[in-house]
């Protein structure tokens, strides 16, 4: 809080429009200060039960204030419960939750933001910017948050868009939702065509993250089946790799300084499980989640080459991912993790890439 009011205020208020996620922080530790609930304690009977949302967590700062600009995890249909709550003018299931001249207030501009190098009718990010929302094209408005999480909520179309990704490029996402999906709104409705919901069934059905890329097997599986490597001194404190291969899995141990972390990988197919391994790298803040000690996670391998071997762990409650490459030469072993972040943006991951040592 300190720092937040530390900042010098460099234009009249009003008049310049800055992204300023600390400002919804100190929202939050007001709400704190005032009523001596953190701001999830204060929503759930305001917001999130009324919308049957629950679930959720919130990381916090040093003090256990919820940080308020970022760091709220819910499911993609709990997003969409948002948006048509807004889309109904603060009502829902026919209970008024929000009153409606606060969602006029708060979805219109009030400041015309600014974009990237796109001429304003092809950004939206030049749209204007309301309390927490973007305007977007086509009279639509938005929340959105780091890497293509979307609440579009589209009035005229009495319709709400919610996404979860994690994309470089936020305008492609909302460009191909103005080109794709917005064109086949019929202002009519649709009608109840079995052949066509099964179509869309069978496709969901088939859909799936890609595995990594690689073969599932290789001769040096069998090498390295229950091979223990010692890693040289690193900041990560991770003293002691361990594989074991068999048909369809792989299970890969980590030692560091807070002790023994497994991991399961599917070989050829994903496998989903809890881990304890830290989500920290992963995240663009350095702020817990109060009481988080295990993780969804989806984690598949493959060989690469001869001899790498990569693994891909999807964190499941978050946008994000990471790779973990393990090159074997000899008795070495060279061990590189690469979050999903600086794939995204290619850039170098600021973790170190270990080397280690056949023990057993």
């Amino acid at each position: 809080m300190k720092a937040f009011l530390a900042q010098p205020v460099e234009h009249e208020p009003g008049t310049f429009f800055v992204y300023n996620s600390g400002a919804t922080y100190m929202l939050s530790a007001i709400i704190q200060k005032i009523t001596g609930q953190t701001l999830l304690e204060y929503l759930k009977p305001r917001l999130f039960q009324p919308l049957a949302i629950d679930d959720m967590d919130w990381e916090v700062d040093p003090k256990g204030i919820n940080t308020g600009g970022w760091g709220l995890r819910v499911k993609t249909e709990d997003i969409a419960k948002f948006g048509q709550l807004y889309l109904q003018k603060g009502e829902y299931n026919g209970k008024r939750i929000l009153p409606a001249a606060w969602v006029e207030e708060a979805t219109r501009s009030h400041i015309m933001s600014k974009g990237n190098n796109r001429k304003p009718e092809d950004d939206d990010w030049q749209q204007g910017y309301g309390y927490q929302f973007w305007r977007c094209r086509n009279g639509a408005y938005r929340g959105d948050g780091a890497f293509g999480q979307y609440c579009i909520v589209m009035p005229k179309e009495d319709m709400v868009v919610a996404i979860t990704s994690e994309t470089g490029d936020m305008q492609a996402i909302l460009n191909h939702v103005w080109n794709h999906i917005l064109p086949t709104v019929k202002a009519t409705g649709v009608p109840a065509d079995k052949d066509m919901q099964a179509q869309m069934q069978k496709k969901l059905g088939s859909l799936a993250l890609p595995l990594t890329p690689g073969k599932p097997a290789s001769e040096l599986a069998s090498k390295m089946n229950g091979k223990r490597f010692k890693l040289a001194d690193n900041e990560l404190k991770i003293t002691r790799v361990s594989f074991e291969f068999d048909k369809g899995w792989c299970l890969f141990r980590v030692t560091d300084d807070r002790g023994e972390h497994l991991v399961v990988n599917g070989l050829g197919n994903w496998k989903i499980g809890l881990t304890d391994l830290s989500t920290m790298p992963l995240k663009l803040v350095l702020t817990p989640v109060p009481g988080e000690k295990k993780t969804k996670i989806a984690a598949n391998g493959a060989w690469v080459d001869d001899v790498t071997f990569e693994m891909t762990w999807r964190f499941i409650e978050t946008a994000h991912y990471e790779t973990v490459r393990c090159k074997f030469e000899g008795d070495n072993l060279q061990l590189e993790f690469k979050r999903s972040l600086a794939i995204i943006g290619n850039t170098k991951d600021p973790r170190p890439v270990l080397s280690g040592k056949l023990t057993a």
